[in-house]
């Protein structure tokens, strides 16, 4: 197999990390990813869905594989300490202007999925068929899928054999992780505005009061877990914004909650989704509200569901590579990736899997869950896979997955 630049690649992973961009903003790091390509001697087609980004590299008859990356960070304030931290800043979807972080580890995905193309390209004389490297925007936002499926991805482009990709997650880098059939939760993001009547802070008889609204109402969206689902079956239900008000002595008009809902099954979601209405409309009747809530979806995808034989075939090779105990099943993920949609677009098998990235050392007497709950995870401001093994790990991953599904030309 031809050797890897680690080096280079590194300082790639280094810039993108410093200089994350929000989703459908990812103008600069799209920039490099074309370039990237091109050097390699792959075809490149950029703005599709925006700001994504495709290459293709043919090689004779065979099938086209497709490999996935993300591109877009997330609007935190890094907190890492690390030299290469980022200081950029953006302008989120609601027109705030504020720091922005890979927080999620899409550069991560970018440069694995940039190193594996560096050596497929150069091992070209070991397989046949076509490469189908995909570069997608706005993971986050849960659009940027659905955009390239909408600029025609798979009309302009062969529609592919396969898809895959990788997420990498803090557990021990040297590890895969992959879950078959049902992985990833579905994600519907909820907006509620709850409305009362402003009105004086001291005379809170004159008014109805959003605030105390919103806190029953929060509290109350709990009880659909603990209460309403059976222990066999599974959701998730943050809270994660309440915003209301702008001074102490004054009771505001209305309130504003930001919900996130993750299910494995189609029921549970239907359940959940109608849970919360009845709830919010519920708390709203006992306040006296004058006015009905809004429940407004904000994003919403489906789950990530891995294909059975797809993933055997794929987890067979990576078991002759790493050897016993470096392929593991992490159970259902609750996390959300709107990579799905891409591969239902395409009627394809979908193979997406996690990639460790904590440091091996903190994991000198196993897999401690004491040690996972305290590593920072995805999303935090200090979360950082370690640069290596990680790489190494994540580009060996996807060069070996795709060679599963590439016919081996002779003498390969």
């Amino acid at each position: 197999m031809a050797q890897l630049d680690a080096g280079e690649l590194t300082g790639v992973y280094r810039d993108l990390h410093a200089h994350p961009e929000l989703g459908f903003r990812e103008t600069r790091t799209a920039g490099i990813v074309a370039e990237q390509l091109t050097a390699l001697g792959y075809r490149v087609t950029t703005g599709v869905g925006g700001t994504g980004v495709v290459g293709l590299l043919g090689n004779g008859a065979g099938p086209v594989v497709l490999l996935r990356a993300d591109m877009d960070g997330l609007p935190v304030a890094e907190e890492t300490g690390l030299p290469y931290a980022s200081t950029d800043t953006g302008v989120d979807r609601e027109g705030r202007d504020g720091p922005v972080m890979h927080a999620c580890g899409h550069d991560m995905h970018m440069s694995c999925l940039l190193g594996a193309a560096q050596v497929l390209a150069n091992d070209r004389n070991r397989w046949s068929g076509t490469l189908m490297l995909v570069f997608q925007p706005a993971e986050e936002l849960g659009q940027g899928a659905k955009a390239m499926v909408r600029d025609g991805l798979f009309e302009r482009f062969e529609p592919p054999a396969v898809l895959l990709g990788q997420h990498v997650a803090p557990f021990p880098a040297g590890l895969l992780a992959i879950r078959p059939g049902t992985a990833f939760a579905a994600s519907d993001s909820l907006r509620v505005r709850l409305f009362g009547r402003g009105g004086h802070g001291s005379r809170p008889e004159s008014a109805i009061d959003p605030v105390v609204l919103a806190a029953g109402t929060v509290l109350r969206l709990q009880t659909i877990v603990s209460r309403e689902l059976a222990a066999a079956e599974s959701a998730v239900l943050t809270v994660g914004a309440l915003h209301a008000g702008t001074a102490a002595n004054v009771i505001p008009d209305d309130a504003e909650l930001l919900l996130s809902i993750r299910t494995f099954d189609l029921g549970v979601r239907s359940r959940v989704l109608a849970a919360v209405a009845r709830i919010v409309r519920g708390e709203a009747a006992a306040a006296g509200a004058t006015r009905d809530p809004e429940v407004l979806t904000i994003e919403s995808f489906p789950a990530v569901v891995n294909d059975i034989a797809a993933s055997a075939r794929t987890t067979g090779v990576w078991q002759e590579w790493l050897g016993p105990g470096r392929v593991i099943d992490p159970g259902p993920i609750p996390g959300s990736e709107d990579v799905g949609v891409l591969a239902t677009a395409a009627g394809c098998p979908c193979v997406f899997w996690l990639l460790g990235g904590a440091d091996p050392a903190l994991f000198a007497n196993g897999l401690d869950l004491d040690v996972l709950r305290n590593i920072p995870s995805n999303h935090s401001p200090r979360y950082a896979p370690v640069i290596e093994p990680t790489l190494t790990m994540g580009v060996g991953a996807l060069v070996r997955a795709a060679l599963a599904w590439l016919p081996v030309t002779e003498g390969g």
